[in-house]
């Protein structure tokens, strides 16, 4: 790969279970998109934006927020604007408190010339992976045909699959989640 990647932060979703905007949510005293944030540029992603979410709050968190292009689509919708913005692009759920710069630095080199280098342990994490100009065409076309599932999405994509444990990829979905950290 010869180009620095984008890094992009999901941050939009309802936030249904825990009742509250999670990226802006504490731990350890950082803001969970903030953390994420700071483990893409330690990992040298170039330039670094929020995708979906509360523009004034991601902005007061240091971060570039970009309007979802497809707010209400689930993380599909975010992925694709995220591929809007440049390739490769690093594109991760806010709600990911312990993701490593190196599990981040991992995945930018096993891209190569593979649509998409993805996290997986005992599941697959399309929400922590990184992704060619040549996955937007696919996932576009997926998109416009109605999908929203991410696993359905990348189904038939050429994915480099990058082994992290589990703890790393413990997402935080609930008040229950946060407080068992």
């Amino acid at each position: 790969m010869t180009s620095v990647p984008i890094g992009a932060v999901l941050c939009g979703g309802a936030s249904r279970g825990m009742g509250t905007d999670r990226a802006t949510i504490l731990v350890a005293g950082v803001p969970l998109a903030r953390r994420v944030a700071d483990a893409l540029v330690a990992a040298g992603c170039g330039r670094i934006v929020a995708i979906g979410g509360d523009a004034s709050d991601l902005g007061d968190l240091g971060l570039e927020p970009v309007e979802d292009e497809f707010p209400g689509e689930g993380p599909l919708g975010g992925v694709l604007t995220s591929l809007t913005l440049g390739s490769p692009a690093v594109v991760v759920a806010c709600d990911l408190p312990n993701l490593r710069p190196q599990t981040v630095a991992e995945l930018i080199m096993a891209l190569g010339d593979h649509d998409a280098a993805m996290a997986h342990n005992d599941r697959i994490e399309p929400l922590c992976a990184v992704w060619s100009a040549s996955a937007a065409t696919q996932l576009r076309a997926r998109f416009d045909a109605g999908e929203r599932a991410m696993h359905r999405a990348v189904e038939g994509l050429d994915i480099a699959w990058v082994p992290v444990a589990a703890a790393e990829l413990r997402n935080i979905n609930t008040r229950d989640d946060l407080e068992s950290l």
